[in-house]
């Protein structure tokens, strides 16, 4: 696969993640094609792309005329084939169903030409367990883009079990292209790289607040005003290195019997769960929110991870 010849893209799943993959792609100067069952999530996708924009636009990071050039190079697609019929590259960002993903890739390989190259943004679900319903699995793989994907530069592309290294590598060198920070997961493991140190985490915080340890808002606390505030410049295993690998074994060696290591979901989740408790969307989970500090906290995620990313840029390999 050659990157460079790619020119039209076509996504599937306009919500959360595809259209903002979208805009990815157009801002990017290719041409995109997108479709979604919703007709109402798919109209919705001008407005929040524009909505997306006002951020780049604030911080100087786009020019007010960057937003009509990026909506011109998108076409909203009524049925799958209208999206995928001449697409160099499909990413598919439907909900994270393997039923869903395998009907809708059994519908795409119907109308794609024979040379594209298929993506999933799965977060979790296995690549090569997606590819048993394709006839060609050799030209598909994972492209696991971090929310919002307009922002966060990292894209997981991951391996399965029988994708052609030309594939992949053309793949990674695309994702540069773009502007990401591609990652190469070279074995189809459920999780990837980044979910499983994130849930990793999750458990062992939503654990803290049922033992009573700490409440909801000094765990959300450590994180962003201790170990978190380091996270966007150095990695896991770069700061072990700087503690000393003789230290980070002795704390290893005392500290995990005491670590969290539950198999299944925490009860205290599936209490909540069972509540209505479900977070933002029902205005309290963890915490309570209202729909205007929801939208406040999002706007202000944006802007200061993209003011993060202006101040580490020159780090970036």
């Amino acid at each position: 696969m050659d990157g460079k010849a790619i020119s039209t893209v076509g996504i599937l799943g306009a919500g959360l993640m595809g259209h903002g993959i979208a805009q990815i792609f157009a801002s990017k100067g290719f041409r995109v094609r997108i479709h979604d069952v919703d007709r109402a999530m798919l109209e919705a996708v001008p407005q929040r792309i524009r909505d997306n924009f006002r951020v780049f636009v604030e911080l100087g990071l786009a020019r007010p005329e960057d937003v009509a050039d990026c909506l011109d190079r998108i076409a909203l697609c009524d049925h799958v084939a209208c999206a995928v019929a001449d697409a160099d590259l499909v990413v598919e960002a439907v909900t994270e169903s393997l039923a869903v993903k395998v009907r809708v890739f059994e519908e795409v390989e119907r109308h794609v030409p024979a040379a594209a190259v298929l993506c999933s943004n799965t977060s979790a679900i296995s690549i090569s367990e997606i590819a048993r319903c394709l006839q060609h699995p050799q030209r598909f793989l994972g492209t696991h883009f971090w929310n919002p994907p307009h922002v966060v530069p990292c894209v997981e592309v991951i391996k399965g079990e029988e994708t052609s290294e030309q594939v992949f590598e053309g793949v990674v060198e695309l994702m540069r292209r773009l502007g990401k920070e591609p990652v190469r997961v070279l074995k189809d493991v459920p999780g990837f790289l980044g979910n499983r140190l994130q849930h990793a985490m999750w458990r062992e915080a939503v654990a803290l607040v049922a033992d009573g340890i700490a409440d909801a808002e000094d765990i959300d606390k450590v994180v962003k005003y201790g170990f978190g505030l380091r996270c966007a410049m150095l990695g896991p295993l770069e700061t072990a290195d700087l503690a000393g690998l003789d230290l980070t074994h002795a704390v290893h060696q005392y500290l995990f019997p005491h670590l969290n290591a539950d198999t299944s979901p925490s009860p205290l989740l599936q209490d909540l769960i069972a509540q209505g408790r479900l977070g933002v969307k029902t205005g309290q989970g963890f915490h309570h929110w209202t729909r205007q500090q929801a939208q406040e906290l999002i706007q202000k995620r944006d802007s200061v991870l993209l003011r993060i990313m202006e101040l580490i840029r020159p780090q970036r390999g």
